[in-house]
């Protein structure tokens, strides 16, 4: 059973807590979309600062909304289109200081100021991204991408095509 309580310790020491949380939640566990949304609960419950956490999931030609905490969102991304589909098509982790500066933003929540979008690679595939919304500019920086990266390996690790 998942128990609310406090992150103490450095960022660091508290990001290894919430990898450790992940891993305890997902193990065994074969739905991927039960292990998403958990997943995508556990950010929204650790992260401060954010109005919007989820997964976008590939169907072979564009992403298609999944599991989040947040706003009722944008159900389908073009690729190459918006932070997400430029993740996705190049399949590296964008990190947006200001989203009103990214050429083809797409604004599904207008609160939405600073975002990260780190791309989901199954068995060599794309499989979909974690987006993360920050009402903030310049939310996420070094570390959260780090952070994020290895939270999306762990979920790499129990989700197949």
């Amino acid at each position: 059973m998942f128990q609310n309580m406090p992150y103490e310790g450095t960022q660091n020491e508290q990001y290894n807590q919430v990898l450790r949380q992940l891993k305890s939640l997902i193990h065994d566990e074969p739905s991927a979309i039960a292990n998403l949304s958990n997943a995508s609960a556990l950010l929204r419950h650790f992260l401060s600062d954010i109005n919007w956490v989820g997964f976008y999931l590939y169907d072979g030609n564009e992403l298609v909304l999944g599991p989040f905490q947040g706003l009722p969102a944008c159900i389908r991304i073009p690729m190459n289109r918006g932070v997400c589909g430029t993740a996705a098509a190049k399949r590296t982790t964008l990190l947006v200081a200001d989203v009103h500066e990214f050429p083809g933003h797409i604004a599904c929540d207008a609160a939405s100021n600073s975002e990260i979008v780190v791309p989901i690679i199954v068995d060599g595939a794309l499989y979909g991204v974690l987006d993360i919304d920050s009402p903030l500019k310049n939310r996420f920086d070094q570390e959260d991408q780090q952070f994020l990266e290895a939270f999306v390996h762990i979920l790499e690790g129990q989700l197949a095509l």
